[in-house]
């Protein structure tokens, strides 16, 4: 393999956890970024699930595309699986995606399940920010997490209005938690 993209929509974005080549802006048709999936560990429980990001069939979603040595694809590929396959609430699909350039590739990414029990289906940014409003997990707060992935978004230059609404209905009148930072660095993708 000569070429292997993977496209990132969420915390992928920011914090890719493997080595690249290169990295650009991107656009998925087909699919849309949402708060999609009930986090049972990582920001909420079973009994009090929280809210988490998965690609969703409709629309069109902006992210990034990383290009990955043809040499270093099945590690990536092992590390992805390991990292979004835990509970299977994500499918592994090839999807064709357009760089920032207009250039055409095909990509890995991770898409919803729609038939997973985690799956919490088209919810509304009044529903999602209700659901989110008080989740508690191991990685902390569910409200730090949206709040925190708006705030990384609008650094890489990408707008996504219906989570920037979830993030200001979760926010509050007082402007919210504020969010804490992970410290992550998104990727140069400026001049691409």
């Amino acid at each position: 393999m000569d070429e292997f993209w993977v496209f990132g929509y969420g915390s992928l974005m920011w914090r890719p956890g493997f080595d690249f080549i290169d990295a650009s802006h991107a656009r998925l048709f087909g699919y849309h970024r949402a708060l999609c999936v009930k986090s049972h560990v990582h920001r909420g429980t079973p009994e009090r699930p929280g809210l988490v990001l998965g690609l969703d069939r409709g629309g069109s979603c902006r992210g990034i595309a990383f290009s990955v040595a043809g040499e270093k694809a099945d590690q990536v590929l092992d590390y992805l699986r390991s990292r979004e396959l835990v509970t299977h609430v994500y499918k592994e699909r090839r999807v064709p995606i357009a760089l920032r350039s207009g250039r055409r590739v095909h990509a890995v990414a991770y898409v919803v399940d729609r038939a997973h029990v985690q799956y919490a289906g088209d919810l509304s940014s009044g529903e999602a920010a209700s659901i989110v409003r008080g989740a508690v997990g191991q990685s902390g707060p569910n409200e730090d997490y949206v709040i925190n992935t708006v705030n990384h978004l609008r650094q890489m230059q990408i707008s996504d209005h219906w989570l920037e609404q979830v993030a200001r209905q979760v926010a509050g009148p007082d402007g919210g938690t504020g969010g804490s930072d992970d410290g992550a660095r998104a990727p140069d993708v400026s001049s691409r």
